[in-house]
Protein backbone atom coordinates (compact mmCIF):
# COMPACT_ATOMS: atom_id res chain seq x y z
CA UNK A 1 0.00 0.00 0.00
CA UNK A 2 1.31 3.46 -0.65
CA UNK A 3 -0.32 7.15 0.75
CA UNK A 4 0.46 10.17 1.93
CA UNK A 5 0.74 9.94 5.75
CA UNK A 6 -1.98 11.80 7.89
CA UNK A 7 -0.42 14.00 10.36
CA UNK A 8 -2.24 11.73 13.46
CA UNK A 9 -0.35 8.73 11.52
CA UNK A 10 3.22 10.55 13.09
CA UNK A 11 2.14 9.83 16.37
CA UNK A 12 2.76 6.30 17.51
CA UNK A 13 -0.06 5.55 19.32
CA UNK A 14 -2.40 6.84 16.15
CA UNK A 15 -0.64 4.75 13.85
CA UNK A 16 -1.02 1.78 15.94
CA UNK A 17 -4.15 2.39 15.94
CA UNK A 18 -4.67 3.28 12.01
CA UNK A 19 -3.09 -0.47 11.31
CA UNK A 20 -6.71 -2.55 10.87
CA UNK A 21 -7.59 0.74 8.15
CA UNK A 22 -4.15 0.44 6.34
CA UNK A 23 -3.98 -3.60 5.79
CA UNK A 24 -7.46 -4.17 5.51
CA UNK A 25 -8.18 -5.83 9.26
CA UNK A 26 -7.15 -5.89 12.59
CA UNK A 27 -3.61 -7.79 12.66
CA UNK A 28 -3.20 -10.32 16.03
CA UNK A 29 0.43 -12.21 16.43
CA UNK A 30 1.78 -10.05 13.15
CA UNK A 31 4.90 -8.04 12.21
CA UNK A 32 3.95 -5.00 10.06
CA UNK A 33 6.32 -3.51 8.29
CA UNK A 34 5.63 0.14 7.36
CA UNK A 35 7.88 1.86 4.61
CA UNK A 36 8.40 5.49 4.63
CA UNK A 37 8.74 7.50 1.41
CA UNK A 38 11.06 10.77 0.47
CA UNK A 39 10.21 13.69 1.70
CA UNK A 40 9.31 11.11 5.06
CA UNK A 41 5.63 12.20 4.93
CA UNK A 42 4.35 9.46 2.62
CA UNK A 43 3.88 5.85 3.29
CA UNK A 44 5.19 3.58 0.88
CA UNK A 45 4.90 -0.42 1.09
CA UNK A 46 3.10 -2.00 3.93
CA UNK A 47 3.57 -5.60 4.77
CA UNK A 48 2.47 -8.01 6.99
CA UNK A 49 3.18 -10.99 8.28
CA UNK A 50 2.22 -13.74 10.76
CA UNK A 51 5.03 -13.79 14.05
CA UNK A 52 7.23 -16.44 13.27
CA UNK A 53 9.01 -19.02 15.59
CA UNK A 54 12.43 -18.55 16.98
CA UNK A 55 13.99 -20.68 14.45
CA UNK A 56 12.44 -18.80 11.42
CA UNK A 57 13.34 -15.39 12.73
CA UNK A 58 16.36 -14.44 10.85
CA UNK A 59 15.01 -15.93 7.80
CA UNK A 60 11.98 -14.13 7.42
CA UNK A 61 13.73 -10.77 8.18
CA UNK A 62 15.88 -11.65 5.74
CA UNK A 63 12.67 -12.12 3.12
CA UNK A 64 10.96 -8.94 3.92
CA UNK A 65 13.46 -6.70 3.59
CA UNK A 66 14.84 -7.01 0.09
CA UNK A 67 11.09 -6.10 -0.42
CA UNK A 68 11.64 -2.58 -0.01
CA UNK A 69 14.64 -2.03 -1.26
CA UNK A 70 13.77 -0.88 -4.65
CA UNK A 71 10.98 1.29 -3.95
CA UNK A 72 12.78 4.24 -3.21
CA UNK A 73 11.96 4.06 0.99
CA UNK A 74 14.34 6.53 3.06
CA UNK A 75 13.54 4.16 6.21
CA UNK A 76 10.83 1.61 8.07
CA UNK A 77 8.61 1.70 11.10
CA UNK A 78 8.14 -1.95 12.73
CA UNK A 79 5.94 -3.16 14.62
CA UNK A 80 5.14 -6.07 16.46
CA UNK A 81 1.56 -7.04 17.84
CA UNK A 82 1.31 -10.01 20.02
CA UNK A 83 3.00 -11.43 23.13
CA UNK A 84 2.97 -10.16 26.71
CA UNK A 85 4.89 -7.72 28.49
CA UNK A 86 7.22 -9.21 31.21
CA UNK A 87 8.75 -6.60 34.05
CA UNK A 88 11.82 -4.99 33.94
CA UNK A 89 11.83 -6.48 30.08
CA UNK A 90 12.21 -5.13 26.70
CA UNK A 91 9.04 -5.62 24.53
CA UNK A 92 8.76 -9.17 23.44
CA UNK A 93 10.34 -9.95 20.00
CA UNK A 94 12.66 -7.54 20.67
CA UNK A 95 15.31 -10.31 19.14
CA UNK A 96 13.62 -10.28 15.84
CA UNK A 97 13.44 -6.52 15.66
CA UNK A 98 16.96 -6.55 15.83
CA UNK A 99 17.10 -8.78 12.85
CA UNK A 100 14.80 -6.93 10.93
CA UNK A 101 17.13 -3.77 11.79
CA UNK A 102 20.23 -5.81 10.69
CA UNK A 103 18.38 -7.06 7.25
CA UNK A 104 16.91 -3.92 6.91
CA UNK A 105 20.55 -2.22 7.50
CA UNK A 106 21.69 -4.07 4.44
CA UNK A 107 19.60 -2.08 1.81
CA UNK A 108 20.46 1.03 3.77
CA UNK A 109 17.32 1.48 5.30
CA UNK A 110 17.24 2.24 8.69
CA UNK A 111 14.68 1.20 11.42
CA UNK A 112 12.84 4.96 11.71
CA UNK A 113 10.85 3.92 14.76
CA UNK A 114 10.19 0.00 16.22
CA UNK A 115 6.93 -0.57 17.77
CA UNK A 116 5.07 -3.11 20.49
CA UNK A 117 1.30 -3.89 21.39
CA UNK A 118 -0.38 -6.90 22.63
CA UNK A 119 -3.08 -6.14 20.87
CA UNK A 120 -5.17 -3.36 18.31
CA UNK A 121 -7.66 -2.14 20.39
CA UNK A 122 -8.69 0.89 22.19
CA UNK A 123 -6.87 0.71 26.20
CA UNK A 124 -4.32 -1.39 24.97
CA UNK A 125 -0.34 -0.70 26.30
CA UNK A 126 2.01 0.32 23.82
CA UNK A 127 5.99 0.79 23.72
CA UNK A 128 8.67 1.45 22.09
CA UNK A 129 11.76 -0.67 21.59
CA UNK A 130 14.08 2.04 20.95
CA UNK A 131 13.51 4.38 23.62
CA UNK A 132 11.46 3.81 27.42
CA UNK A 133 9.82 6.81 27.79
CA UNK A 134 8.03 6.00 24.72
CA UNK A 135 4.75 4.38 25.83
CA UNK A 136 0.67 4.90 26.18
CA UNK A 137 -2.46 3.38 25.84
CA UNK A 138 -4.17 3.13 22.00
CA UNK A 139 -7.07 4.88 21.27
CA UNK A 140 -10.17 3.70 19.86
CA UNK A 141 -9.32 2.61 16.50
CA UNK A 142 -12.50 3.64 15.18
CA UNK A 143 -11.97 7.11 16.04
CA UNK A 144 -8.53 7.75 14.06
CA UNK A 145 -8.82 9.95 11.72
CA UNK A 146 -8.05 7.53 9.10
CA UNK A 147 -11.11 5.66 9.84
CA UNK A 148 -13.02 8.33 9.32
CA UNK A 149 -11.83 8.49 5.71
CA UNK A 150 -11.86 4.93 5.14
CA UNK A 151 -15.62 4.92 6.35
CA UNK A 152 -16.19 7.60 3.88
CA UNK A 153 -14.87 5.95 1.07
CA UNK A 154 -16.68 2.71 1.84
CA UNK A 155 -13.88 0.76 2.95
CA UNK A 156 -14.04 -1.64 5.93
CA UNK A 157 -11.46 -2.47 8.18
CA UNK A 158 -12.27 -6.30 9.29
CA UNK A 159 -11.79 -7.76 12.41
CA UNK A 160 -9.06 -10.71 10.85
CA UNK A 161 -7.75 -11.90 8.22
CA UNK A 162 -9.92 -14.80 7.61
CA UNK A 163 -12.93 -12.59 7.39
CA UNK A 164 -11.38 -10.51 5.06
CA UNK A 165 -10.62 -13.86 2.60
CA UNK A 166 -14.23 -15.06 3.06
CA UNK A 167 -15.50 -12.27 0.81
CA UNK A 168 -13.83 -13.97 -2.25
CA UNK A 169 -15.36 -17.51 -1.24
CA UNK A 170 -18.11 -19.05 -3.78
CA UNK A 171 -21.62 -18.19 -2.85
CA UNK A 172 -23.20 -21.24 -4.29
CA UNK A 173 -20.61 -24.55 -5.21
CA UNK A 174 -23.86 -25.94 -6.63
CA UNK A 175 -23.81 -23.15 -9.04
CA UNK A 176 -20.49 -23.08 -10.04
CA UNK A 177 -20.69 -26.91 -10.69
CA UNK A 178 -23.87 -26.01 -12.76
CA UNK A 179 -21.77 -23.19 -14.47
CA UNK A 180 -18.30 -25.29 -14.92
CA UNK A 181 -20.54 -28.11 -17.05
CA UNK A 182 -21.68 -25.67 -19.48
CA UNK A 183 -18.45 -23.80 -19.84
CA UNK A 184 -17.18 -27.08 -20.54
CA UNK A 185 -19.60 -28.31 -23.26
CA UNK A 186 -19.29 -24.48 -24.69
CA UNK A 187 -18.26 -24.50 -28.45
CA UNK A 188 -17.04 -21.20 -30.29
CA UNK A 189 -19.61 -19.44 -32.45
CA UNK A 190 -18.31 -19.00 -36.19
CA UNK A 191 -19.03 -15.29 -35.76
CA UNK A 192 -17.24 -12.27 -37.28
CA UNK A 193 -14.39 -10.96 -35.01
CA UNK A 194 -16.30 -8.06 -34.61
CA UNK A 195 -19.79 -9.48 -33.52
CA UNK A 196 -18.27 -12.02 -30.95
CA UNK A 197 -16.63 -8.81 -29.56
CA UNK A 198 -19.58 -6.93 -28.77
CA UNK A 199 -21.42 -9.07 -28.09
CA UNK A 200 -19.11 -9.78 -25.10
CA UNK A 201 -19.16 -5.86 -24.54
CA UNK A 202 -23.00 -6.69 -23.99
CA UNK A 203 -22.25 -9.45 -21.16
CA UNK A 204 -19.59 -6.96 -19.33
CA UNK A 205 -22.86 -4.21 -19.87
CA UNK A 206 -25.10 -6.33 -18.27
CA UNK A 207 -23.38 -7.21 -15.26
CA UNK A 208 -23.16 -3.75 -14.15
CA UNK A 209 -26.67 -2.97 -15.37
CA UNK A 210 -27.29 -5.82 -12.95
CA UNK A 211 -25.16 -4.27 -10.14
CA UNK A 212 -26.68 -1.00 -10.51
CA UNK A 213 -30.33 -2.27 -10.35
CA UNK A 214 -28.88 -4.17 -6.88
CA UNK A 215 -31.11 -7.57 -8.64
CA UNK A 216 -28.85 -9.86 -6.75
CA UNK A 217 -26.49 -12.93 -7.92
CA UNK A 218 -26.65 -13.42 -11.68
CA UNK A 219 -28.45 -16.66 -13.50
CA UNK A 220 -26.44 -19.60 -15.01
CA UNK A 221 -26.72 -18.03 -18.14
CA UNK A 222 -26.03 -14.32 -16.81
CA UNK A 223 -22.57 -15.81 -15.05
CA UNK A 224 -21.57 -17.78 -18.68
CA UNK A 225 -21.91 -15.29 -20.36
CA UNK A 226 -19.48 -12.86 -18.50
CA UNK A 227 -17.42 -15.53 -17.73
CA UNK A 228 -17.00 -16.57 -21.54
CA UNK A 229 -16.93 -12.53 -22.12
CA UNK A 230 -13.68 -11.69 -19.99
CA UNK A 231 -11.56 -14.60 -21.41
CA UNK A 232 -10.89 -12.15 -24.57
CA UNK A 233 -7.95 -10.41 -24.56
CA UNK A 234 -9.92 -7.26 -26.07
CA UNK A 235 -12.76 -7.47 -22.98
CA UNK A 236 -10.12 -7.90 -20.39
CA UNK A 237 -7.71 -4.87 -21.17
CA UNK A 238 -10.78 -2.57 -21.50
CA UNK A 239 -12.20 -3.74 -18.18
CA UNK A 240 -8.47 -2.79 -16.72
CA UNK A 241 -8.98 1.09 -17.50
CA UNK A 242 -12.39 0.50 -15.25
CA UNK A 243 -9.63 0.98 -11.98
CA UNK A 244 -8.68 4.48 -13.09
CA UNK A 245 -8.85 7.31 -11.10
CA UNK A 246 -8.22 4.49 -8.16
CA UNK A 247 -10.75 4.53 -5.16
CA UNK A 248 -13.38 6.63 -7.06
CA UNK A 249 -17.01 5.47 -7.57
CA UNK A 250 -16.96 4.28 -10.47
CA UNK A 251 -13.58 1.69 -9.49
CA UNK A 252 -15.38 0.77 -6.37
CA UNK A 253 -18.63 -0.40 -8.90
CA UNK A 254 -15.97 -2.34 -10.97
CA UNK A 255 -14.42 -3.53 -8.19
CA UNK A 256 -17.74 -4.55 -6.80
CA UNK A 257 -18.68 -6.36 -9.88
CA UNK A 258 -15.48 -8.33 -10.00
CA UNK A 259 -15.69 -9.18 -6.75
CA UNK A 260 -19.53 -10.59 -7.70
CA UNK A 261 -18.09 -12.12 -10.39
CA UNK A 262 -15.07 -14.22 -8.58
CA UNK A 263 -18.17 -15.31 -6.22
CA UNK A 264 -20.11 -16.20 -9.14
CA UNK A 265 -17.62 -18.45 -11.57
CA UNK A 266 -15.82 -21.54 -11.42
CA UNK A 267 -12.34 -22.12 -12.03
CA UNK A 268 -10.48 -21.76 -14.33
CA UNK A 269 -12.79 -18.84 -15.68
CA UNK A 270 -12.53 -17.50 -12.59
CA UNK A 271 -8.92 -16.12 -12.99
CA UNK A 272 -10.34 -13.69 -14.98
CA UNK A 273 -12.00 -11.11 -12.75
CA UNK A 274 -10.39 -12.00 -9.89
CA UNK A 275 -6.97 -10.60 -11.84
CA UNK A 276 -8.88 -7.37 -12.34
CA UNK A 277 -10.04 -7.39 -8.99
CA UNK A 278 -6.55 -7.63 -7.87
CA UNK A 279 -5.46 -5.04 -9.52
CA UNK A 280 -8.09 -2.71 -9.21
CA UNK A 281 -7.32 -3.24 -5.39
CA UNK A 282 -3.65 -2.35 -5.59
CA UNK A 283 -4.15 0.64 -7.53
CA UNK A 284 -6.07 2.01 -4.68
CA UNK A 285 -3.75 0.81 -2.54
CA UNK A 286 -5.17 -2.22 -0.29
CA UNK A 287 -2.28 -4.69 -1.30
CA UNK A 288 -3.76 -6.81 1.16
CA UNK A 289 -6.58 -7.47 -0.64
CA UNK A 290 -4.86 -7.40 -3.95
CA UNK A 291 -2.86 -9.97 -2.83
CA UNK A 292 -5.73 -12.31 -2.02
CA UNK A 293 -7.48 -11.64 -5.05
CA UNK A 294 -4.47 -12.52 -7.09
CA UNK A 295 -3.42 -15.57 -5.38
CA UNK A 296 -7.02 -16.15 -5.97
CA UNK A 297 -6.64 -16.03 -9.61
CA UNK A 298 -3.80 -17.94 -9.44
CA UNK A 299 -5.56 -21.03 -7.46
CA UNK A 300 -7.98 -20.81 -10.57
CA UNK A 301 -5.90 -20.73 -13.23
CA UNK A 302 -1.68 -21.29 -12.44
CA UNK A 303 0.24 -19.48 -14.42
CA UNK A 304 -2.52 -17.53 -15.60
CA UNK A 305 -0.42 -14.36 -17.58
CA UNK A 306 -1.85 -10.68 -15.33
CA UNK A 307 -2.34 -12.52 -12.37
CA UNK A 308 1.59 -13.41 -12.45
CA UNK A 309 2.61 -10.54 -13.44
CA UNK A 310 1.13 -8.26 -10.76
CA UNK A 311 1.60 -11.00 -8.15
CA UNK A 312 5.19 -10.12 -8.97
CA UNK A 313 4.74 -6.60 -9.16
CA UNK A 314 3.21 -6.97 -5.50
CA UNK A 315 5.87 -9.10 -4.03
CA UNK A 316 8.68 -6.56 -5.05
CA UNK A 317 6.99 -3.53 -3.35
CA UNK A 318 6.32 -1.77 -6.88
CA UNK A 319 4.46 1.02 -6.29
CA UNK A 320 0.91 1.49 -7.72
CA UNK A 321 1.54 4.05 -9.85
CA UNK A 322 4.25 2.45 -11.76
CA UNK A 323 1.97 0.02 -13.36
CA UNK A 324 -0.91 2.21 -13.86
CA UNK A 325 -0.26 2.66 -17.41
CA UNK A 326 -1.60 -0.78 -17.74
CA UNK A 327 -4.91 0.76 -17.13
CA UNK A 328 -4.33 4.19 -19.19
CA UNK A 329 -3.02 2.48 -22.12
CA UNK A 330 -6.69 0.65 -22.64
CA UNK A 331 -9.04 4.35 -21.09
CA UNK A 332 -9.06 5.71 -24.78
CA UNK A 333 -10.61 2.69 -26.39
CA UNK A 334 -12.78 1.82 -23.49
CA UNK A 335 -14.25 5.53 -23.92
CA UNK A 336 -17.69 4.68 -26.70
CA UNK A 337 -16.81 1.32 -26.18
CA UNK A 338 -20.15 0.74 -24.13
CA UNK A 339 -18.11 -0.49 -21.20
CA UNK A 340 -17.56 2.50 -19.12
CA UNK A 341 -19.16 2.64 -15.50
CA UNK A 342 -21.11 5.18 -14.48
CA UNK A 343 -19.32 8.45 -14.55
CA UNK A 344 -16.42 7.35 -16.25
CA UNK A 345 -14.42 10.07 -17.83
CA UNK A 346 -11.78 9.33 -20.05
CA UNK A 347 -9.42 12.67 -19.43
CA UNK A 348 -9.54 11.47 -15.44
CA UNK A 349 -7.73 8.02 -16.41
CA UNK A 350 -4.23 9.84 -17.39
Amino acid sequence: MTTTTPPDLRDPAQLLAALPYLIGFRPEKSVVLLGHCHPGNRLGLVLRGDLPRREHRARQAQALAPRFAAAGHIGITVVIIGGRRRPEKPPPHAAFVGDLTRALGEFGLPVLHALWAPAIRAGAPWECYQVEECAGALPDPRATVLAAAATESGTVAFDSREELEALLAPRSPEALARRADRLSRMTVPPWPEQTRVNNAAAAVRAAFERHRRNEGPPTDEEAVLLASALKLPEIRDLCLAMAVPPATASAREAEDVWLTAVREIPPPERAEPAALLGFSAYLRGDGTFAGMALDNALEAAPGHMLASLLRRVLDTGTPPEVIRGLATAAAGPLVGFGLEPADFEADQAA
